[in-house]
């Protein structure tokens, strides 16, 4: 069994900053990719960014240059460090894997705010 937990998520003003950790334990092997989807109310779960074990990345569009995500492949951490958030950007974060034999992984997520 495969577990992912979230961290780092909270309420912020417009313009500042937030970092999410996710930390993978279990049975696991290769952990090929690791990233954040996000989810806002009503709507459908979305990509935010990943990276995959060799470093390469895919990032959202709508967060390139304000996020920026990092992985510590000894430790099985993803980092996901949010800077001028925006209202927009409220939504439950979700941490993702995928592992060999394409097996795919979701924390239970963690609600980022943005408001005033």
């Amino acid at each position: 069994q495969v577990q992912l937990v979230e961290s780092g998520g909270g309420l912020v003003q417009p313009g500042e900053s937030l970092g999410l950790s996710c930390v993978a334990s279990g049975n696991i092997d290769t952990i090929y990719n690791m990233g954040w989807y996000r989810q806002a109310p009503g709507k459908e779960r979305e990509l935010v960014a990943t990276i995959d074990i060799s470093g390469n990345l895919v990032i959202d569009d709508s967060v390139k240059g304000r996020f920026t995500i990092s992985r510590d492949n000894a430790k099985r951490t993803v980092h996901l460090q949010m800077n001028s958030l925006r209202p927009e950007d409220t939504a439950v974060y979700f941490c993702y894997s995928l592992m060999a034999l394409g097996r795919q992984y979701w924390g239970k997520g963690t609600l980022v705010t943005v408001s005033l």
